[in-house]
């Protein structure tokens, strides 16, 4: 059958697009090209609000019937952080028919080059761009995340993630050319002439391990990545996300089909309940590359024994903020409030540990002493959640039990400054919703470090007193170095101090973010400007998105010609 999509249509549709998102990655600054407010859809094809929540209503119960390779049983089991069952139910594979299914589509992908394979892929993203809406739903009551935080970082966030990892892929394998005329002198001798051609081949087949708080944001990086370069990729949705994971898939296969490829370019690994596949997915020889985020347990067995791979993981840090001084400590206190309350702190760039000098610090207001600072930041989120409508929308739901069980157990170890309280959600009576809890504790009793030196991955959070700023700094170089951070920030108005700190996150390759009291938080990174993690730190081994975080993921083969 014909190709719908032809090569030269969706060059001519997407190209301009490639242009723009290899400016941006070359001069780091702002631009998007998926609009972030719910408004700006509803023409030229895509849904707006009203005909997204119906097709999401449609999906509700259904199969998802992929028409993948392999398929011999129907698997699912989802159930809404938001108290609803979703009922959908998705193909499970026979890996041993799906991957040699998948590899066989692999060579006409890599014949069709970088360009075809990058605008195929924008064409995938746009189509997943028109159906933001239902998208939103989709991670919503997969994730937990409040409504507008799942439309924006479910959908056009996490769409200029994956269009951001195509513009690195393009950028790195057209970086040699497609041919080259080689002749060398040879004195009075003919010279020796050759004709080269350099192609970029795949590794084979990535594996994306999607996570639960963020099935798209942290997926869509490694799929797009991969599939640019020409590799199949087999995407194993986290079991309580599948569906904003398994609707990708469903809408790749539709592109590849229509330009003329093999749909099993793209398919889905859904599992039955407990059925653990990601461990014998991981290891299969098939499998070539693997991007994962979650927990640091698996991430680090999957470095240490998925060793046919070439290995992606963003796994957990314990990012820390160090309080030093302010000009502006309304701003200040705003901007943190909202950094430990945004999607109840289910966020790997959340703030943990609030680095404070046992004396306490300056600001334009005066001299504030440590329990100051933490009763005003403890005012500032009760402030911020006061009314119950504006907290829902800020805090979603809890994600599953285990983070309300930390949660709980935290106020147990320490001084409380905030206490937790639960919130109703009228229209999801089943949510479980709860306001941040900050705990105090004394830097310099060996107790509290089994405490502040663990990722507490919640709304969880803890105000450290310390003697000093510089036992601030040289906590932070040790906890970036042993556990790992995917964002610092600092607040000081000290040069000396700002370069003490500065000096450790490069040294420690964490990314940092200074003196921030306005609509920009520490736990937020755009696309195309901001590093999302550096790889230089045990948080996560990659960075999205950089040119490594591509270009392992194909290699050049050359053919050489003579005369």
């Amino acid at each position: 059958m014909a190709a719908e999509l032809t090569a030269p249509e969706l060059i001519a549709k997407h190209r301009p697009t490639l242009d723009q998102a290899l400016e941006a990655i070359r001069t780091r600054a702002y631009w998007s090209p998926h609009p972030e407010h719910p408004k700006a859809y509803g023409e030229h094809g895509s849904l707006d609000a009203a005909a997204g929540k119906a097709a999401f209503d449609a999906l509700l119960g259904t199969r998802l019937d992929l028409g993948q390779a392999g398929t011999d049983d129907w698997v699912g089991g989802e159930i809404s952080p938001y108290g609803i069952e979703l009922g959908m139910s998705y193909p499970h594979a026979d890996l041993d028919v799906l991957l040699p299914a998948m590899k066989a589509g692999q060579p006409a992908w890599r014949d069709a080059g970088a360009e075809v394979r990058a605008v195929v892929c924008l064409e995938i993203l746009k189509r997943i761009s028109d159906r933001t809406h239902e998208f939103a739903h989709a991670v919503m009551h997969t994730s937990g995340q409040a409504f507008l935080m799942a439309f924006q970082a479910g959908g056009p966030h996490a769409q200029d993630r994956g269009l951001e990892a195509v513009a690195y892929a393009y950028a790195e394998q057209v970086r040699t050319p497609e041919s080259a005329e080689w002749s060398k002198p040879q004195g009075k001798r003919d010279p020796l002439v050759l004709t080269k051609n350099f192609t970029p081949v795949p590794r084979g087949i990535g594996l994306v391990i999607g996570c639960n708080t963020f099935p798209t944001w942290n997926g869509y990086p490694g799929l797009f990545a991969s599939l640019a370069t020409g590799n199949a990729v087999l995407v194993k949705p986290h079991p309580r996300a599948v569906l904003p994971l398994a609707l990708t898939v469903r809408i790749a296969r539709e592109v590849l089909t229509e330009a003329g490829f093999a749909a099993d370019l793209v398919a889905l690994a859904a599992e039955r309940p407990g059925e653990g596949i990601a461990k014998a997915l991981a290891t299969r020889p098939e499998i070539r590359i693997i991007d994962y985020t979650g927990s640091t347990s698996f991430g680090d067995w999957l470095e240490a024994n998925a060793r046919q791979a070439q290995v992606y993981t963003e796994k957990a840090g314990v990012n820390t903020v160090i309080v030093h001084s302010t000009d502006d400590y309304k701003g200040m206190l705003s901007n943190l409030a909202f950094s430990l309350s945004l999607y109840s702190g289910q966020m790997c760039t959340t703030p943990q540990n609030l680095l404070i000098p046992r004396e306490g610090i300056l600001t334009d207001q005066g001299p504030k002493t440590f329990d100051e600072v933490t009763a005003d930041l403890a005012r500032a989120v009760d402030g911020l959640l006061g009314d119950d409508a504006r907290a829902n929308a800020l805090l979603g739901a809890i994600v599953n039990p285990d983070v309300k069980a930390r949660l709980e157990a935290a106020a147990g170890l320490g001084e409380v400054a905030l206490a937790s309280r639960e919130i109703g959600n009228p229209e999801f009576p089943g949510a479980v919703v709860r306001t941040p809890v900050i705990v105090k504790l004394d830097g310099a009793k060996p107790d509290a470090e089994a405490a502040y030196m663990s990722e507490c991955f919640g709304p969880v959070s803890f105000a450290v007193a310390l003697d000093s700023v510089t036992d601030a700094v040289e906590l932070l170089r040790r906890t970036v170095r042993e556990k790992g951070a995917m964002t610092v920030g600092a607040y000081t108005t000290d040069s000396e101090v700002e370069r003490a700190i500065e000096e450790v996150c490069l040294e420690e390759a964490a990314q940092l973010s200074f003196n921030l009291t306005g609509g920009v938080f520490v736990n937020q990174t755009a696309a195309f400007s901001d590093f999302h993690g550096s790889g230089g730190n045990p948080a996560a081994n990659a960075a999205l998105c950089d040119g490594a975080f591509v270009a392992n993921r194909f290699r050049v083969v050359e053919v050489r010609h003579q005369g």
